[in-house]
């Protein structure tokens, strides 16, 4: 049997994102009692979107790039900032961070601790940004 070739589509819009995946932060984050099960470590992963521009280069060269590095250690020493009741807290944190950066679209994020318990299983919170509510920061911080 034949079946009819299916053209492929691609999307309509160009879009980039940058992808950090798994980054462990050196952060301290909720209150623990006796017998509870304290995290070992918190990861992150960030997806920013950024103008197709700054990744369809005329050429090669750290001037026609968006240079992330700064951003990353800026996330770090927040994380390192102090004691965090809650995750939601130090992604609020990074969230303007982000937002001080023009060439950020939007943004997603997860922020995960491990052990949940017994050595086991991650726990986190997912958030997403889009570009409205990035620039709605960006003119409270005006």
């Amino acid at each position: 049997m034949n079946l009819p070739a299916t053209p492929m589509t691609l999307p309509t819009s160009t879009s980039s994102c940058i992808e950090l995946q798994d980054l462990r932060l050196s952060t301290r984050i909720g209150t623990y009692g006796p017998g509870d099960t304290v995290p070992e470590y918190h990861a992150l992963d960030l997806k920013l979107w950024i103008d197709p521009d700054w990744v369809l280069i005329p050429e090669d060269g750290m001037a026609h790039v968006f240079d992330y590095d700064p951003l990353v250690a800026e996330i770090e020493r927040l994380a390192a900032d102090g004691h965090y009741e809650t995750q939601e807290r130090l992604m609020t944190r990074i969230v303007q961070a982000c937002a001080t950066r023009p060439v950020i679209n939007a943004l997603s994020m997860a922020l995960r601790k491990f052990p949940v318990r017994a050595g086991s299983g991650s726990l986190g919170v997912r958030l997403n940004v889009d570009g409205a509510q990035l620039q709605h920061m960006r003119n409270d911080k005006a």
